[in-house]
């Protein structure tokens, strides 16, 4: 263990509404990319005993919690918004050194999970079924819903602030105790996250915290007997073993894993528009976004100016320590997932992509301390090519040329995946039809790829997701149960 590890603060898991460290008795450094000498805090490395007292408590308090009425579930989100609020410069700043993004984007995020827990807040006072006609008139017939019961929730280190909050409220408001296994990578952004709880008055055991690995955490998770739910953001593979593991024993379960987002450029689109917007929703967040843009199908016509345009915005862009106020662009979250992503380029080379731009590990004075790779754009990308089919999260943009709409829209399909698409266009036609045809759950016109409101639901078609929907009106559909009633005097 290294100086600056011994003297970085220590975090708990948080069971039963106690802070308690994990009965395995290890931590792990989570480590700031921009700078891996600077250790943000030693958090859990928890094992299978610290998961069983936390569904033991979530399970012991679910029924009180499930029989409180709505609006007071709703009252308790509205507290614990209040406090993040007020925590929203701590807690994004240790989001910026958690996983890199830059200061502007956490606090936004942060926001977000403000806005997330007021609209969920509210939904404590909506109704929950349906009056039916019977075929019997002297009976009433309605539909009513019920909680799952105890709620696995795992997420990832993208958006360690939105993500758990909009799992984590629609659970809650909806009568469901919560187990929670956060991305180790930004277990201190949780930590601190959960504190918010514990200030509004949670009660024990309806919130759990239990930090670890996703081979011992994850997996117990979705294998644990008293777990009712599982909701889960991440890789695909990581999600079918999930999902697997979850209908083995006849548990609800719904995956959201990631995307491989084309945005379609016509010929009469507004080209600064939709450069503008390619950059952003390629490479904000050094494109580790599941929603990010990756691919880019640009119509012949326009292909060189555009191609032009965009590299010549790229290379301004300022790359470095998401702390400070000039960076755009952070650095990746983890040494792994920059190895990852230096891969992807590797192989694009290899397989006969025209790399130009980017490409290498930033190394230049404070950057070598960090995980910064250049933003990369590759040009002359087929459908055959890695960088075209896999996800790579990082700083990655393929360019491919296209006739028309039609092929444009057909090389977009080609994936196995669906989650987010855009297309810019001053075309009413070329519009309906890329609305009509594209195979994605989120599509966009005249905006970027990566972008989901919080009021309107949210998920993906073909390998993006288990088909269910997160956020808005339909997050009920997941958390709840419909109990169908058939009353008679």
């Amino acid at each position: 263990m290294t100086l600056a590890s011994t003297q970085a603060p220590v975090y708990h898991n948080y069971i039963n509404g106690e802070w308690r460290s994990p009965v395995t008795g290890n931590t792990v450094a989570s480590v700031n990319p921009a700078n891996r000498h600077d250790v943000v805090g030693l958090v859990p490395d928890s094992g299978r005993e610290d998961l069983d007292s936390a569904v033991a408590a979530a399970d012991a308090a679910r029924t009180a919690w499930r029989k409180l009425a709505g609006p007071a579930r709703g009252q308790l989100l509205f507290k614990v918004a209040d406090i993040l609020e007020r925590r929203i410069d701590d807690i994004a700043e240790t989001m910026t050194r958690e996983m890199g993004k830059t200061l502007g984007e956490a606090k936004g995020e942060t926001a977000r999970g403000v806005a997330i827990l007021r609209y969920f807040a509210g939904e404590g006072m909506r109704k929950v079924g349906d009056v039916i006609p019977s075929t019997d008139a002297q009976a009433l017939m309605f539909t009513t819903r019920v909680p799952l019961g105890v709620v696995g929730v795992i997420t990832p280190w993208n958006f360690p602030v939105a993500i758990p909050v909009w799992k984590i409220a629609p659970a809650l408001v909806y009568g469901n105790t919560v187990v929670w296994k956060p991305a180790t990578e930004t277990a201190v952004t949780a930590a601190k996250l959960t504190a918010c709880f514990h200030e509004a008055g949670v009660p024990a055991g309806v919130l759990n915290l239990v930090i670890g690995s996703g081979s011992v955490v994850g997996r117990g998770i979705a294998e644990h007997p008293g777990i009712h739910g599982v909701t889960f953001t991440g890789s695909n593979k990581v999600g079918k073993t999930i999902a697997q593991a979850a209908l083995a024993r006849g548990a609800k379960y719904q995956l959201e894993m990631g995307g491989k987002n084309p945005v379609i450029v016509l010929k009469d689109a507004d080209l600064e528009l939709a450069v503008n917007a390619t950059i952003s929703g390629g490479l904000r967040s050094t494109g580790q976004k599941c929603t990010a843009t990756s691919r880019v199908i640009v119509e012949k016509d326009i292909y060189p100016a555009f191609k032009e345009k965009l590299l010549e915005k790229i290379t301004a862009l300022k790359v470095g320590d998401g702390l400070e106020a000039s960076t755009w662009l952070g650095p990746c979250a983890s040494e792994s997932q920059m190895e990852t992503v230096l891969g992807y380029i590797r192989k694009g080379v290899e397989e006969g992509a025209e790399l130009l731009c980017g490409g290498e590990r930033l190394r230049e004075g404070k950057l070598a301390d960090g995980y910064f790779v250049a933003p990369t754009v590759f040009d002359r990308v087929t459908p055959e090519m890695t960088i075209f089919r896999e996800e790579i999260f990082g700083p990655v943009l393929a360019l491919v040329q296209a006739e028309n709409l039609e092929e444009a829209i057909r090389l977009a399909n080609d994936s196995e995946y669906g989650l987010s698409a855009s297309i810019f266009t001053k075309d009413i036609g070329s519009i309906l039809t890329f609305i009509q045809d594209m195979d994605a759950g989120l599509v966009r016109v005249n905006e970027e790829t990566a972008g989901v409101e919080l009021q309107a639901p949210f998920g993906g078609m073909k390998q993006s997701s288990s088909h269910s929907r997160e956020q808005g009106t339909a997050a009920i559909e997941f958390f709840t149960a419909i109990k169908t009633v058939f009353v008679k005097a």
